[in-house]
């Protein structure tokens, strides 16, 4: 499930398994290797290549990959260990139906029984619709809209239950914009021959998707220009990726009644009804100019248009688990048109993947059972207290901070919860149906549960305990509303963390993720909540805007990286990233130096320092190739830098870094210090 609460996180958004304490002995995994260095390349003039450069020339990418680095070698062995989960899952007939093993089993058979998927093409969804297609005014249209909605198609609008902002112990409805078919709404407005190249393989890519649910060629045409109209609309009224970086921006309370008047077109008291709870009195909603929108469009747009809408947006949620022909057809146009890719994953690959959104936290359950050494667990406990205590301390000797708002950001750093491997309480999935008849119908009924589970919060406690990350997911993330940092299980293991590597290489990775998940707390988004998790406004005045300032040198410098031709990266679109990663790297490093206070300072490694040792550690996590659609894409539509420049940005702005690899005021990448951010 994609949840949109609001959580931050390195967003790596890749698998991996981690090896048992038994293949450790056996096996141990190297803490850096030399070998994929290019030492011909002087570190000031581009330390990435230097870290990376000698495995950077002899890597390609694999056909079914847009990009690959240190995340895809470690998916690649997480993959094994799930295939291998699946597969003894799916290789028994369960006559005990609910356990974890049942569950995966048949999810996972019913996704590799291409034959019986492609003999139902487009049946399992035929019921949703049949139910467009009949609908004869807009109120019956409403009500199919209600019923997307349940299992997780969202045209026009989202929703989602989740704490509220400004009372973080509530929990409360929220609506945010959606409805597009591309990923962002630049792609349908902006000019640039890119995105003109884009919009006419979308529009081929929806008349082709037409022709498959049985349109002729002309009609198809019609219907695919139809689609792109209305989300041509929907764009023009919807937030930047930027402006929805903004938290205060994006919460607008209002009232039920309030809400009917901005979009009258929607029977809203009816619309909870139908979606399983009570009217509330008021919710959250993120652009109000965008409903007020829906409500025009509605009035002025055929209902055959909508009709036409709704049934595209059911296909494109779907069509990777119907049959071949539509999966395929999706494939062309995301996978290689978008993104670059020569080919699509193995099937079981896909499936596994599918298994791991849908059923997250069964597949977890079993992953960690198999997977996860405890002594993992308590040593990455103690990492964070050290990384903790060096924010602290950092925290604490800041000069440009007034003593009333440095005390509160203590506090809210005291409190930070901290979670680590797996949820202690699981998602109880007992009523969820899996079997081995139909592929697409068990991702439709598990979308369902998601959502029903999601829609029973509403007047319940915040649950604590919730983990928003499957287990088996190699991602760390902070969450403003919990106030609390969370790093599952998948994460434990080499670049990022080794039982076995020296001090200075994991507090060069993990560490380094620790702390770039604590700065988020203290970012331009995360400074915006409370200890409590509640969006207030904590900071003095002046504290507010020298922190803006502060963040300017940041900003500057990314705006000035060139990710490929023209293209250049957008350094407030990925400013709380790059923040993260330039106090990850304070924080990690000085808390490396504390951990030698108590302990001998070994020699050089492989000739390396421990301060040499730590920022190459770094570099490892972030080596990459990526394919040039890929790399556009992602500079386009993601708050995060390409790898590149999260070596290439960060580091430069970290006064040791220039000790450690003596780097020089004539090298290319030197940044005076009046132009290195002074933070934290």
């Amino acid at each position: 499930m994609k949840t949109k609460y609001i959580v931050i996180t390195l967003l790596l958004a890749f698998l991996a398994s981690f090896n048992s304490c038994k293949q450790c002995k056996t096996k141990k995994a190297p803490a850096f290797d030399i070998t994929q260095m290019d030492r011909s390349i002087r570190p000031g003039d581009d330390f990435f290549a230097f870290a990376n450069g000698g495995w950077i020339k002899t890597t390609s990418i694999p056909d079914d990959k847009a990009r690959y680095g240190s995340f895809d070698l470690l998916q690649e062995e997480n993959n094994i260990t799930l295939k291998a989960i699946f597969e003894k899952a799916a290789s028994k007939n369960y006559e005990e139906k609910g356990s974890s093993w049942q569950k995966i089993g048949d999810f996972f058979a019913s996704g590799m029984d291409t034959v019986a998927i492609n003999s139902k093409g487009i049946s399992p969804i035929y019921t949703e619709i049949n139910a467009i297609k009949s609908a004869e005014s807009i109120s019956e249209l409403n009500s199919v809209l209600t019923s997307l909605h349940k299992i997780r198609v969202f045209p026009l609008f989202g929703v989602y239950a989740a704490p509220d902002r400004k009372s973080s112990t509530q929990i409360t409805i929220n609506f945010y914009q959606s409805g597009l078919g591309l990923p962002d709404r630049d792609y349908y407005l902006s000019n640039d021959e890119r995105s003109k190249e884009i919009r006419l393989e979308y529009v081929r890519h929806l008349s082709l998707n037409f022709q498959l649910l049985g349109n002729d060629s002309v009609t198809a045409v019609k219907n695919a220009e139809t689609v792109m109209s209305i989300e041509t609309n929907l764009a023009k009224v919807s937030y930047t990726r930027l402006e929805r970086r903004d938290p205060n921006k994006t919460y607008n309370k209002v009232m039920l009644q309030e809400m009917q008047l901005i979009c009258p077109a929607i029977d809203w008291n009816g619309y909870f009804t139908e979606i399983g709870v009570d009217s509330p009195s008021e919710f959250v909603i993120d652009n109000p100019g965008f409903y007020a929108e829906i409500g025009k469009m509605y009035n002025q747009t055929p209902l055959d248009d909508w009709k036409t809408y709704y049934t595209w947006t059911l296909l494109n949620r779907y069509s990777a688990y119907l049959s071949s022909t539509f999966a395929n057809q999706q494939f062309s146009f995301y996978g290689n048109k978008l993104s670059g890719n020569e080919k699509d994953k193995p099937r079981w690959e896909r499936v596994s993947g599918a298994a791991n959104m849908t059923i997250g936290e069964v597949v977890g359950q079993v992953f960690v059972e198999e997977k996860f050494p405890p002594e993992a667990k308590q040593q990455m406990l103690e990492l964070v207290s050290n990384l903790k205590l060096s924010f602290k301390q950092r925290l604490a000797s800041n000069e440009w901070m007034s003593e009333a708002t440095k005390a509160k950001a203590l506090e809210k750093l005291e409190v930070m919860n901290v979670k680590v491997g797996y949820p202690d309480k699981w998602k109880n999935y007992t009523n969820l149906a899996i079997t081995r008849e139909c592929y697409a119908t068990n991702v439709k009924n598990a979308m369902a549960f998601s959502f029903a589970e999601n829609m029973n919060k509403l007047g319940k406690p915040v649950d604590k305990t919730e983990w928003f990350m499957n287990p088996q997911t190699v991602n760390a993330y902070y969450s403003p509303s919990m106030n609390e940092i969370v790093f599952p299980a998948a994460i434990l293991q080499p670049p990022f963390f080794n039982l076995y590597a020296d001090d200075a290489v994991n507090y060069g990775a993990i560490g380094v993720v620790i702390g770039h998940e604590m700065t988020h707390g203290f970012d331009d988004q995360g400074r915006l909540f409370n200890k409590d998790g509640n969006l207030q406004e904590w900071w003095d005045k002046v504290d507010s805007e020298r922190f803006n300032e502060l963040t300017t040198t940041i900003i500057d410098q990314y705006n000035a990286f060139v990710a490929i031709d023209s293209l250049r990266l957008d350094g407030k679109l990925t400013l709380g990233e790059n923040l993260a990663d330039y106090g990850g790297l304070v924080i990690a490093y000085h808390a490396l130096q504390k951990a030698y206070e108590s302990k001998p300072k070994p020699n050089k490694i492989d000739g390396f320092t421990p301060e040499q040792r730590f920022f190459l550690a770094y570099a490892n996590v972030w080596k990459q190739v990526i394919r040039d659609k890929e790399l556009m894409r992602r500079v386009k539509e993601d708050v995060h830098s390409p790898g590149r420049f999260r070596v290439n940005g960060a580091l430069f702005n970290i006064p040791e870094f220039y000790v450690a690899f003596d780097i020089k005021e004539s090298d290319p990448l030197y940044r005076y210090p009046e132009q290195r951010p002074q933070i934290w």
